[in-house]
C-alpha cells in the first residue's frame, strides 16, 4: 500500500498537465457529463418548474374536470404473490376513474387462481389468463385490446405506488398536448436486503431520478419504463402496441418520438420496485437489458440517424447520446485502460488510489444533491456508506457486464435466444426484424 505522504507528494510534484493526461477520461467524459451538465440542467429545471407552477396547477384542474378513464394494465408471468399488494396500492389512489386489467402470461404458479379470485371480489376489473406464454409484449397487447381508457398506464406487478401516483403520471398530458408518453419515478423497495440491492438503490436514484430528469429537461428522454409508464391510448393503437424483445419499453418510446410526440419524466409520480437481491441474478437481468441498445438503437431504429422527411434533431441527439455513453465510451474506457497500463504502468500505485478518490468524490457530490430532491431523504442517508463501492460497481462490474452483452448481441444476436421470451415469439421477431 502506498504511503499517504508519498501519494500526496507525488501528485503535488506531477503538476496539473500530467494530472489531466492521466485522468482525461474522468474529467472530459465522466465528470463533465454526469456532474457538471447534470447540475446545470437540474438548476434550470427547478427554475422552470417554479416559473410555470401556475400552468401545472391549471393542468390539474383540467384533469379533474375531464376525469378521463385510465386503463391500468399489468402483464406478467408467475406474479401471483405480488397481485394483492399491487391491488391494495392501487385501491388507495387519489385518482379513482381507472380500470385494472391483469394478464397472466402462461404462469405455472397460483397466478390464475389468485387473479380470478381478485376479479370475482371486484378488486380487478378484468383478469386474462393465457394458457400458452407469448411474452410480456404479447401480454401487454392482450390487455390493450380490452382497454377502454383514454390513457394506458403500464405497470409491473411487483411494484407499489404512492397514493397520488396515477394522478401524477397522467397530469403531464394536460400540461402539454404534444406529450405522448410519461415515465414514472421508481426507487428500490428492498434496498436493505443485501449489498447488491443497496448498490442498485443508489444506481436507481442516479440513473432514474437524476438521469431521466436531466434527459427529459433536455428533450432527449428515451425510455418510458415498463414498470411504471403512461401512454396516450390513441398513440399506442396507432403504432400497433408493443413489439417483442428485451428493451421493449425503450423500443416503444423511440416509436412514439418518431411520430413527433414528446416524452416526459414525472419525478412526482413515485413508486417502489423490488430488484435482484444477488449479483448472479442482477448479472442475468443486466445482460438482457444491455442487449437492447444494440438490437434497437443500432439495428431496428438506425433510421433515426438518416436525413429523411421524418428526421428530428432531438431524436438523433437522444440516440447518439445513448450510444455514445453506453457503447462508444464503454469501448473508449478499455482504450484508456490500455493507455494507462502501457504509458504509466509503473505508477499504478499512485494512479489507482487517485482514480478511486476522484470517482468517490463525484459520487458523493451527486448523492448529496440527490438528497435535496428525493422523497424521504432520511431513509436514503444510510446509503452514503456504500458510495465508495460504487466505483467498483459502476466502473468495473456493470461495465464488464455491459461489454459482454454488447458483444454477444452485436455478433451473435443472442437476445433472440433469451428464454425471457418464448422461442417461437423470438424466432418470428427475428424473421420480421423486430
Amino acid at each position: 500500500m502506498v504511503d499517504p505522504f508519498e501519494f500526496i507528494d507525488y501528485w503535488q510534484a506531477a503538476g496539473w498537465q500530467k494530472f489531466l493526461r492521466v485522468f482525461w477520461f474522468f474529467f472530459f467524459f465522466e465528470f463533465t457529463r454526469y456532474v457538471l451538465i447534470d447540475f446545470i440542467v437540474l438548476f434550470f429545471y427547478f427554475i422552470k418548474r417554479k416559473i410555470y407552477r401556475g400552468d401545472w396547477e391549471e393542468a390539474r384542474r383540467r384533469l379533474y374536470r375531464e376525469q378521463p378513464l385510465v386503463s391500468v394494465i399489468v402483464p406478467g408471468k408467475n406474479e401471483g404473490r405480488h397481485l394483492f399488494k399491487l391491488v391494495k396500492s392501487l385501491a388507495e389512489q387519489t385518482y379513482r376513474n381507472f380500470e385494472l386489467i391483469v394478464v397472466d402470461d402462461g404462469s405455472d404458479d397460483q397466478t390464475a387462481w389468485i387473479g380470478r379470485d381478485l376479479e370475482q371480489n371486484g378488486l380487478i376489473d378484468l383478469f386474462i389468463s393465457n394458457k400458452v406464454r407469448g411474452g410480456k409484449a404479447s401480454g401487454a397487447n392482450a390487455a390493450l385490446s380490452f382497454a377502454r381508457g383514454k390513457y394506458i398506464v403500464h405497470l409491473d406487478a411487483d411494484c407499489s405506488f404512492d397514493r397520488d401516483a396515477i394522478e401524477e403520471v397522467i397530469l403531464p398530458f394536460y400540461y402539454d398536448e404534444k406529450i405522448g408518453a410519461v415515465g414514472g419515478n421508481l426507487e428500490v423497495r428492498n434496498h436493505q436486503e443485501s449489498l447488491a440491492t443497496s448498490l442498485q438503490a443508489i444506481e436507481y436514484l442516479k440513473v432514474i431520478l437524476t438521469g431521466r430528469l436531466v434527459t427529459s429537461t433536455l428533450g432527449i428522454y428515451r425510455i418510458i419504463s415498463g414498470a411504471f409508464g403512461a401512454f396516450r391510448a390513441d398513440i399506442i393503437h396507432r403504432i400497433g402496441g408493443w413489439d417483442i424483445g428485451p428493451g421493449l419499453d425503450g423500443d416503444i418510446t423511440v416509436k412514439i418520438r418518431k411520430l413527433g410526440y414528446k416524452v416526459h419524466f414525472q419525478p412526482s409520480a413515485h413508486g417502489l420496485t423490488s430488484v435482484p437481491n444477488s449479483f448472479a441474478k442482477l448479472t442475468k437481468q443486466r445482460l438482457r437489458w444491455d442487449k437492447s441498445i444494440i438490437r434497437f438503437r443500432l439495428r431496428k431504429h438506425r433510421d433515426i440517424f438518416y436525413p429523411n422527411e421524418q428526421f428530428r434533431f432531438s431524436n438523433f441527439f437522444s440516440s447518439l447520446e445513448n450510444l455514445t455513453y453506453n457503447v462508444f465510451m464503454n469501448i473508449k474506457w478499455y482504450i484508456y485502460f490500455i493507455d494507462i497500463l502501457f504509458n504509466f504502468g509503473g505508477l499504478l500505485k499512485f494512479i489507482i488510489p487517485m482514480n478511486i478518490l476522484l470517482y468517490s468524490m463525484a459520487n458523493f457530490i451527486q448523492f448529496a444533491a440527490i438528497i435535496f430532491i428525493v422523497q424521504k431523504p432520511e431513509e436514503k442517508r444510510r446509503l452514503f456508506i456504500y458510495l465508495p463501492l460504487m466505483v467498483l460497481y459502476t466502473g468495473f462490474y456493470l461495465r464488464i457486464v455491459r461489454s459482454v452483452a454488447h458483444f454477444k448481441e452485436l455478433f451473435f444476436y443472442s437476445s433472440y435466444k433469451d428464454p425471457w421470451n418464448p422461442y417461437k415469439s423470438s424466432r418470428m421477431a427475428k424473421q420480421l426484424g423486430l
